[in-house]
């Protein structure tokens, strides 16, 4: 089962980075060029995987958008922080997120971009600087990237930094891009993204479905026009002299079936919610040059809540002790060092939205509903990546949907 671990002493040389925290928006893995896709251009993002450690199983605390990016954020899961769309909830608000632990332990804090919550009273997070997007329609990444590069061009050698940058991309709007983002993609036929017919319990999306072609053009712009914001946020860190000094890591708040299993969005596009890999599984790259390898590629179950240790680890901060965080950090993993024996990495990752829950090993995932009423699911993802085939009822596989059945049901008590 996932669970905290005490602060790991691995850093004991190495100077504290500044951290640009870059998340964007309903971004799946299988949408990137590095994790595998040959029709989307994302050369920006794939040089900076290329340069650094790229996870290949990074679960989305929840997947859905608003309580992903609370959940990375403040290392608690979705039921602890509460959060959903507009609200940050009781738990999130109360939290000591990244940027208070950060600003505690000596760090500028930044803010640009997208701030999923409204009516906050005013409040910052411990963000020094504090830059949220105006709540419109259209394409606003380039201004946020400005912003971003204005908190950079003020930084100062002697005061490390945090600089989150939140886009809203590629999101679920994709128009207002740059023309040429289009014209990258006006013949583009699609035929290795694996979409399906429109599924009968799709809830949301629909329209989508009606030409999924058109719609993969429309949203493989936003990505590529993501992925050149994302190129100017690195060239801004490399012009300030601080590039050896900064620890990059680029993520994203949940994934998006792009119209695989013939839906459009992520855990929500389906009725019942989904916990397909589209859906749940996202981008984690770590790039910190001279201290993370170049082209790493790292095998670990790793999900949203252990970012928050991740990256107070990387800082020589402290986790909050209250309440119990299910995360743990993964800096060891991002080193390409050993964990102690005692202490080796955890085999299990969860995921949950609503009345749904995932709990997922390197073989087998297991989907609850309503606390194992149903309707649940068993998938065997060596020999059925697609998902395809459920195999809950199974006699098969009855004492692995059992054996992960009790570790989702303690994982439950432990952290509601």
């Amino acid at each position: 089962m996932a669970g905290s671990a005490p602060l790991l002493a691995q850093r004991a040389s190495a100077p504290r980075p500044n951290i640009l925290l870059i998340v964007a928006d309903s971004l799946p893995a299988h949408a990137l060029g590095c994790y595998g896709n040959q029709e989307i251009r994302t050369p920006g993002i794939d040089l900076l995987a290329r340069g650094g450690a790229r996870f290949l199983f990074h679960a989305a605390a929840s997947p859905d958008s608003a309580r992903g990016w609370a959940s990375l954020l403040s290392g608690l899961t979705p039921r602890q922080h509460g959060a959903a769309g507009g609200q940050a909830g009781s738990g999130f608000s109360k939290a000591q997120i990244i940027s208070h632990l950060l600003a505690k332990s000596g760090y500028n804090c930044g803010f640009a971009g997208h701030w999923p919550f409204g009516g906050e009273g005013g409040q910052r997070y411990g963000f020094q600087d504090w830059h949220p997007a105006a709540a419109a329609s259209g394409f606003q990444a380039a201004a946020i990237s400005q912003e971003a590069i204005g908190f950079l061009a003020k930084q100062k050698p002697q005061q490390p930094f945090f600089l989150l940058v939140s886009y809203p991309d590629p999101g679920e709007s994709y128009d207002g891009r740059p023309q040429k983002f289009y014209d990258l993609y006006a013949s583009a036929p699609f035929t290795s993204a694996g979409w399906q017919p429109v599924a009968p319990n799709a809830a949301r999306g629909r329209e989508r479905m009606a030409d999924p072609v058109a719609s993969l053009r429309l949203c493989a712009a936003a990505i590529s026009a993501l992925d050149e914001q994302v190129q100017r946020l690195v060239a801004a860190v490399d012009q300030s002299g601080m590039r050896d000094q900064t620890l990059i890591v680029f993520t994203s708040t949940c994934g998006h079936l792009m119209g695989r299993h013939g839906l459009w969005g992520p855990g929500e596009a389906s009725d019942p919610v989904n916990m397909f890999e589209e859906s749940v599984m996202t981008p984690m790259i770590w790039n910190w040059p001279l201290h993370v390898p170049v082209e790493s590629v790292r095998p670990e179950l790793i999900d949203g809540c252990d970012l928050l240790p991740a990256l107070c680890d990387a800082a020589g901060a402290r986790p909050p002790e209250s309440p119990a965080l299910p995360g743990r950090s993964y800096l060891l993993s991002a080193l390409n060092k050993p964990y102690p024996a005692k202490q080796p990495w955890r085999s299990l990752v969860f995921s949950h939205l609503g009345n749904t829950e995932m709990v997922r090993d390197l073989r087998y995932k297991v989907v609850l509903r309503d606390e194992g009423k149903g309707p649940n699911e068993l998938y065997d993802l060596r020999r059925d990546p697609g998902e395809t085939d459920n195999e809950y009822d199974g006699g098969e596989y009855v004492t692995v949907s059992d054996a992960l059945g009790r570790e989702l049901s303690q994982w439950r008590k432990i952290y509601r």
